[in-house]
């Protein structure tokens, strides 16, 4: 029986259900052939709740979809005691508890990438691909 692995869901990436159209929970599923189980840090939720709180139009409407989504999927929330960057957070435990993190930022994925990390990424503005140092996984 396989180990079921743990995917980080990073604040961009929360964001493309509403940005592209794209249910990322059907897509997961989709590509993922494997059980899994969906984590966001704590530090996600605050920084889509500040976008709510500053931003307008587009972003805001993504990051409120976003946290509702959190909650109506019960997406576990990791709680960090870290005041270090977000992504600093993520490449950490992705290292350390061999998270597959799930992100459209480019530096953090080229990142983990390179420390050894599987990454989710949307393709074509519509699939998800899971990608590792080897290409695609």
């Amino acid at each position: 029986m396989m180990k079921m692995k743990k995917i980080l869901l990073d604040t961009n990436f929360l964001m493309i259900c509403f940005q592209f159209r794209v249910d990322i929970f059907t897509e997961l599923d989709r590509v993922c052939n494997f059980d899994f189980k969906l984590f966001v840090l704590d530090k996600t939720i605050e920084e889509l709740e500040k976008i709510v709180g500053e931003q307008k139009g587009k972003n805001k409407e993504a990051a409120k979809i976003a946290l509702k989504l959190i909650a109506i999927k019960k997406i576990n929330i990791i709680k960090t005691k870290s005041n270090r960057k977000t992504d600093d957070v993520i490449r950490d435990i992705a290292a350390k508890d061999n998270y597959i993190v799930a992100t459209q930022d480019k530096d953090l994925k080229r990142r983990l990438i390179n420390q050894g990390a599987s990454v989710i990424v949307l393709r074509q503005k519509k699939v998800l691909a899971i990608i590792n140092d080897k290409g695609f996984a």
